[in-house]
């Protein structure tokens, strides 16, 4: 009893010590899943502080499982035997944070984000949290949304990249 008692106020201590947004240069990564409606895939994040609570990074996803016949308000946009190809699956964007977590007065190990992103398929936005266990180790969660498409992949395709996706994975202090 002893030992599980210790055990779980060094864990405490090092929940004290974890800080998911340090500020001007601090450095993220985040690697998690999206999902979206027509298919899932992975998604590469990084942000690195400019400011107190700034930060700019990168984001590039790509689709693992596409799904054919995809229907969206019961219009069917895929057909059955067309497959979507490696540029119709990927995505990249450049984005910029605004890091709230000590603003709105959550504890150090939590953040929460809104921020812009533009890509190669879209301009749009996005709102994250983060929660770190460690100095080191967090679980992150994002939503994002395009504001204004743009068709850089016409035909059926299009909107694999530009609606609505949600991000869930695990974020890393660097």
């Amino acid at each position: 009893m002893k030992k599980l008692v210790l055990v779980a106020f060094l864990g405490m201590g090092l929940l004290a010590n974890a800080q998911a947004y340090k500020g001007k240069e601090d450095l993220k990564l985040q690697i998690g899943a999206t999902i979206q409606n027509g298919g899932t895939g992975i998604v590469l994040t990084n942000d690195y502080g400019i400011g107190e609570n700034m930060s700019f990074g990168f984001s590039a996803s790509y689709m693992l499982s596409a799904d054919n016949g995809v229907r969206i308000n019961e219009v069917t946009f895929l057909p059955e035997n067309e497959k979507p190809k490696f540029q119709d699956r990927a995505d990249l964007k450049v984005r910029f944070n605004a890091n709230l977590g000590n603003v709105i007065g959550l504890e150090d190990n939590m953040d929460i984000y809104p921020g812009i992103n533009l890509g190669t398929r879209n301009f749009g936005t996005h709102l994250g949290f983060r929660y770190f266990f460690t100095d080191g180790f967090g679980v992150y969660s994002e939503m994002n949304l395009p504001i204004a498409e743009y068709d850089t992949t016409p035909g059926v395709f299009g909107h694999y990249n530009n609606q609505f996706t949600f991000q869930i994975g695990a974020s890393f202090n660097l």
